[in-house]
């Protein structure tokens, strides 16, 4: 971390989290952000949580800390909606996309970071696909899911991803200006992909762990979610 150069970016790094119903692993995930201590800004935006998520939150919001903004969205739309809030109050130069539950490990920021603190990348997406840190073993199925969406997207993005489902993604600022996030679920990770690809940035990708969730541990992603997606994909290929 100490090798990290920051001079390019003055206004530092913001971590978006969107969060819904993560009451039992919020807190968990905030303290291994903060053990970073890589971030000038922390951007919470609650998706209408119903399971005490909330209350934490609010609690939080009294310590009135400077690095944190923490929104409170009257209903739940998904997570590409809590992500376009979050990003509209970020302030950093680099916008990173942090999850709120424990699949995505913080430790991974130094090297998801370097690309872009050298001056190589604009845009960089972990991947749980090219090897690093330890992946638990789960569901077959959502891998073949999550390397066939991969393939479709790259097919008409010309780009040579291996995870782009995957929650980690940082971004450039200016990237970002210019592009309107009109997906309100999880059909973001599809829609933002297309209109990176279309600008024509550097993109890298760097391999991360994962510590995956089964249903029975909160996981929310389900089947529709995937057609979502594929429809998102065909979409956006041809529309802004």
């Amino acid at each position: 971390m100490e090798n990290l150069d920051w001079s390019s970016v003055p206004n530092g790094l913001s971590v978006v989290i969107p969060v819904y119903n993560e009451r039992n692993t919020f807190r968990e995930l905030l303290s291994r952000v903060e053990k970073q201590n890589l971030h000038r800004q922390i951007v919470i935006v609650d998706d209408g949580s119903t399971d005490g998520t909330r209350e934490v939150l609010k609690e939080l919001q009294a310590e009135n800390r400077s690095d944190l903004v923490i929104h409170l969205s009257e209903r739940n739309q998904g997570k590409g909606a809590a992500v376009r809030k979050a990003i509209s109050l970020a302030t950093g130069d680099i916008i990173l996309v942090q999850d709120a539950d424990l699949e995505y490990d913080p430790r991974d920021y130094p090297a998801l970071l370097q690309p872009i603190l050298e001056g190589r990348a604009d845009v960089v997406f972990g991947s749980r696909f090219l090897g690093g840190g330890a992946h638990r073993v789960l569901l077959f199925h959502h891998y073949i899911a999550n390397r066939g969406l991969t393939f479709l997207s790259n097919l008409f993005t010309n780009l040579n991803l291996t995870d782009m489902e995957v929650g980690y993604k940082l971004f450039r600022r200016h990237v970002l200006e210019g592009i309107t996030i009109r997906s309100d679920r999880f059909n973001f990770e599809p829609e933002i992909t297309a209109k990176v690809a279309k600008k024509r940035v550097r993109i890298y990708e760097v391999p991360i762990s994962y510590d995956g969730r089964t249903y029975d541990e909160g996981k929310k992603i389900g089947v529709w979610d995937g057609f979502e997606a594929l429809w998102t994909i065909l979409k956006y290929r041809f529309v802004d």
